[in-house]
Order: structure tokens, then C-alpha cells, then sequence
């Protein structure tokens, strides 16, 4: 006998016009009480009369056994009583902010990630609603899970919809768990045993970060797990999990890598010959660098570099990683050029020329054969710059970036290329002391992504720059939706100890315009991160 709920979910993705109701049958001695001359509304009837009949029908769960263990003992302290009100409210906001306040419910990762770095456990009472809230974002589910601890386990064994939590690492705590026969000691470099599971039947995200969490701890290992199915895995998935051997990437991926610029997938070819291209000592990196420098040499006087892009791109420079055609619609050499420079190891440039990275930068770039033409100084500018990302390369990306800008007449011109991308490879510190820089020189106008290279909470100089930057855009008569992305980032990351200054903003505008508005609403959204982080140092 088909299942009526079954039946009724069909009719109702189809549609009743596509599809009719079900009969009435001996299932469902209610039907005669459903008026079907609407079909659409008989459907909603029968749909609450079905929900209502299961629920009455549902047979009660086994009670529990002996062997039924009570969770493990979690001896973390419990929040404080204002912190755990306050994970209360953080759980209960859904939408938007009010006038007064910006959407606390995205401050809710922040309060998650400070309350695990302290070391609580998350109150019994709240676990539920917290594994709720992770269920429905995923971005929550390492921070939530970890706050849960063994009773967050304990209740996803006897919840589906909580089956993420049984899937995540455990957190490395004092926490004691049930204890199990000793498994048997693995080799070095093979997949420990207890990942077998996760790693064949988890969720892509769940496996991805598997593999990662895994390659931290033992890499060796996390490459015999991927080895062991890659024939098996689609394209789009090798790719990211290729991209999860960054951590504790060696040597001992090179066999790997190198088969897999063999593979069928373009995008996999890519990402294989970028991770070569960045592991010091790689044949793919000595092959690169030997294109890099005859493509790029000083000039007889030391003057300036001159330039002579590759002529074709051969079978062994594609196998490399290099597309023969563009994607971008530049021109082909051009193209070739930029991608032999950013794959070739950075630390080339000063062996082949002796010449530190600022120098070379200062230096004129011209044509091998119109030394006189500049073509080319972009091109090799931009890829330095990509290489400078991608190889991790402090002292490269600092030359690029350049000096931090200065107000005024005669400032420096903004850094060319993706300053943002080259700032994340800087010290936190740096990072936001150039930015702020940046803005007092600048304005908030292009300063979006950057911000957003910075790390959270912003430091004090780089908060009084931001808030000093909105003064002056609300002063020039700028509407506060031109940088709603700013502002917006501004509510997560503003130290809280700028509130004090952002309210004095809010009392010089009159509170009816939207400046107004949007410095009361800044300065609430402050004063509530400053005694919500206030709560967790209790």
C-alpha cells in the first residue's frame, strides 16, 4: 500500500492540476471529511489530517538501557550567567536590526569563536538551539560544535538532524570519552582508521575538511587517503581536494602533483602546477625559473631589465600549467610572460641579478629588442605580484605594496595591482597600520577589500582611521549607502572601544537624517560587542 504522505508530497511538487489527489482509501478514514471540489485547498486539508494522524500513530521509542550511556562529563566551565543570556538573545534574533542596533545575529560567529577561545562549555539548556543554529548555517558548525561538547554528541546520536556534529573532528580538550578498545597502531603515513567512515560516506564540505584537518597533523597520511580514491572522485571535487594539500604541503607531494598535471581536468592541471610552482625545490619550479630568466635579464649596465617574452607556448610549458590561449583576451605572449614570472621561485630574482626586490622594482623595463619601449612593465609588475601571493612572500609583496601612503600634496600613488591580496601576506599588525594609512590618504572609496584583509577586531589606529573617514564623508554631504559595505564590516570590526567616538557622531547630527541613523545604530551595535565580549572575559 503506497504511503499516503508520500503520495500527498508528490501531488504537491507536481501541482493539482498535474496531478490528482490521492483516492481516498482504508489508510486515511478522514478523507471523507475533505471537501475536494478545490483540489488546492483539499490538498492542504488532507496534508494537516495526514501530519496529525502519523503524530498519533507514532509508537513510542524503546526505552532506554543500561548500556544506554549518559553523555561524558564535560569539565570546562560553564558560561557566566550574563554570557549565557546573552547566547540566548544571539539565538532567538532572526532578520534584520532595529534602529537602534544592526543585525546581532550576525554577531553571533564573533560570540562563538571568543567563547571558545576562553574555553566554556555552552549551558545544557542551550545546546539545542546552538546545534539548531549550526544545522541552518554552516559557517557556525567548528565553533558551535566544539561549545557543545560531549553532550552536543551525545544528543546528535539520537537527532538526524544534527548527524553534522558526529561528522566533525573532535575538539582537542580534557574532555573524557567513553573508553574503547585500543585500536591498533597504524603505520606512519597511512589514513588512521577512524576516518574511514567520514572520509566515504561524509559530505563533500565534511570530507574536504577532513582532509585538511588531516593533512595538519599527519600530511603523509592525508595523501594516502586522497591517493586511495582519486581515480574515483569527480573533477570539480579532485580540484578542491588538490587544493586541501597546501597544508603541510612537501617533497612528498611532488610524485602526486606531477601525475596530476597529467589529469583530464584543466582546472585540476592548474591547481596541481600552482602548488608545484610554490614547493621550493620542485622540478616545476627549476623548470619555471629557467624560463623566467631567459625571458627576463639585466641589462648590460645594470640600468634597467629587458624583456623577451616566450615565442610559443610548447607541449612541456602546457603540461606545465600554461594554457595556450588567453582567457582573459590578452595577447598570447603577453600571457605566456605573466604566467612562467608568477609560477618562478621569487628568491631568483636577487640570485640572478643580486638586486633586492625594492631595486629591482625601481628599475626600468624595457623591450629585448626596443629597450627603449615599456610594454612589458606591467605585465612583469603584476605577475611579481601574483607570485608574491601565491609563494607567501613578505618582502616581495611589502616592495609592491610600496611605502604606507601619506595625506597631502605629493602622496604616493595607490599600489597597483591587488593590494588586498598582497596585504594578507603581511603581519596582522602591518596589515592594518598600512591600511589605516591608506584610508587617512584616501578616504573609505576604494578601501573596502582591504578592510577586509585586515584582521577582526580592527586594531585602535586602524578604528580611529575608519571612524575619522566616515566624520568626513558625512561632512562632505555623501549618503551613508554610497559605503554601506563598509559600514556594514564596520559593525563586526570596529574595535568597541571606538564607541565613545562614533556616539559623539551621533549627538553632532541631527538624529532624523540617515548619518544620524546610521552613527546610532553603529554606536548601539558597539556598546552591545563590548559587553557582550565583556560577559566572555568574566
Amino acid at each position: 500500500m503506497p504511503d499516503p504522505w508520500e503520495s500527498l508530497q508528490t501531488t504537491a511538487l507536481l501541482g493539482t492540476d498535474r496531478r490528482p489527489l490521492p483516492a481516498p482509501g482504508p489508510a486515511a478514514p478522514y478523507d471523507g471529511a475533505v471537501d475536494r471540489a478545490d483540489p488546492a485547498t483539499a490538498l492542504l486539508e488532507l496534508a494537516a489530517l495526514e501530519t496529525v494522524r502519523r503524530r498519533a500513530g507514532a509508537l513510542p521509542a524503546p526505552a532506554a538501557s543500561a548500556a544506554d550511556r549518559p553523555a561524558a562529563e564535560d569539565p570546562r566551565p560553564e558560561l557566566p550567567a550574563p554570557a549565557a543570556r546573552r547566547l540566548s538573545l544571539l539565538l532567538s534574533t532572526r532578520g534584520g536590526g532595529s534602529g537602534t542596533l544592526a543585525n546581532i545575529a550576525e554577531l553571533l560567529p564573533q560570540w562563538l569563536a571568543t567563547a571558545r577561545e576562553r574555553g566554556y562549555r555552552a549551558p545544557a539548556a542551550s545546546v539545542p538551539a546552538l546545534l539548531d543554529a549550526a544545522r541552518a548555517r554552516s559557517e557556525l558548525r567548528p565553533d558551535a560544535v566544539a561549545l557543545a561538547g560531549p553532550l552536543g554528541r551525545w544528543l546528535a546520536e539520537r537527532n538526524a538532524d544534527w548527524r553534522f556534529v558526529q561528522r566533525a573532528a573532535p575538539e582537542p580538550s580534557a574532555v573524557p570519552e567513553p573508553p574503547t578498545a585500543p585500536e591498533p597502531p597504524t603505520a606512519p603515513g597511512t589514513a588512521p582508521a577512524e576516518g574511514d567512515h567520514l572520509w566515504h560516506e561524509g559530505l563533500f564540505a565534511e570530507r574536504v575538511t577532513h582532509l585538511t584537518l588531516l593533512r595538519r597533523r599527519d600530511p603523509a597520511a592525508g595523501l594516502a587517503l586522497l591517493r586511495g580514491t582519486w581515480p574515483t572522485e569527480r573533477a570539480e571535487d579532485r580540484l578542491l581536494f588538490l587544493d586541501a594539500l597546501q597544508e603541510g604541503l612537501s617533497l612528498a607531494d611532488e610524485p602526486f602533483l606531477e601525475a596530476a598535471l597529467g589529469d583530464r581536468s584543466k582546472n585540476v592541471r592548474t591547481t596541481a602546477a600552482e602548488l608545484l610552482s610554490i614547493l621550493p625545490g620542485s622540478a616545476l619550479a627549476t623548470r619555471m625559473a629557467e624560463r623566467a630568466r631567459a625571458a627576463v635579464r639585466l641589462s648590460t649596465h645594470g640600468t634597467h631589465l629587458l624583456v623577451t617574452p616566450p615565442a610559443a607556448c610548447d607541449p612541456a610549458m602546457q603540461r606545465d600549467g600554461i594554457p595556450p590561449k588567453s582567457p582573459t583576451g590578452r595577447g598570447e605572449r603577453a600571457w605566456w610572460f605573466g604566467e612562467v614570472i608568477a609560477a618562478a621561485p621569487l628568491p631568483l630574482w636577487s640570485e640572478h641579478t643580486g638586486l633586492t626586490p625594492g631595486q629591482l622594482l625601481a628599475l626600468r623595463v624595457g623591450d629585448a629588442i626596443d629597450e627603449t619601449s615599456s610594454t612589458w612593465a606591467d605585465d612583469l609588475r603584476e605577475a611579481w605580484a601574483r607570485a608574491a601571493v601565491r609563494q607567501h612572500d613578505a618582502a616581495w609583496a611589502r616592495a609592491l605594496l610600496g611605502p604606507a601612503p601619506v595625506p597631502g600634496p605629493g602622496r604616493a600613488a595607490r599600489a597597483t595591482g591587488a593590494p588586498a591580496k598582497l596585504l594578507a601576506v603581511l603581519p596582522p599588525a602591518e596589515r592594518a597600520a598600512w591600511t589605516a594609512a591608506f584610508i587617512e590618504a584616501h578616504g573609505l572609496g576604494d578601501a573596502f577589500q582591504l578592510l577586509g584583509a585586515c584582521a577582526t577586531p580592527w586594531t585602535p589606529p586602524l578604528s580611529t582611521a575608519v571612524v575619522e573617514a566616515l566624520a568626513r564623508a558625512a561632512a562632505s554631504g555623501a549618503y551613508p549607502w554610497s559605503h554601506s559595505g563598509v559600514l556594514g564590516m564596520t559593525e563586526r570590526a570596529l574595535s568597541p572601544d571606538s564607541a565613545g567616538a562614533v556616539e559623539e557622531l551621533a549627538a553632532g547630527a541631527a538624529t532624523a537624517t540617515a548619518w544620524g541613523e546610521t552613527f546610532t545604530r553603529l554606536a548601539g551595535t558597539l556598546r552591545f560587542r563590548e559587553a557582550m565580549l565583556a560577559e566572555l572575559a568574566a
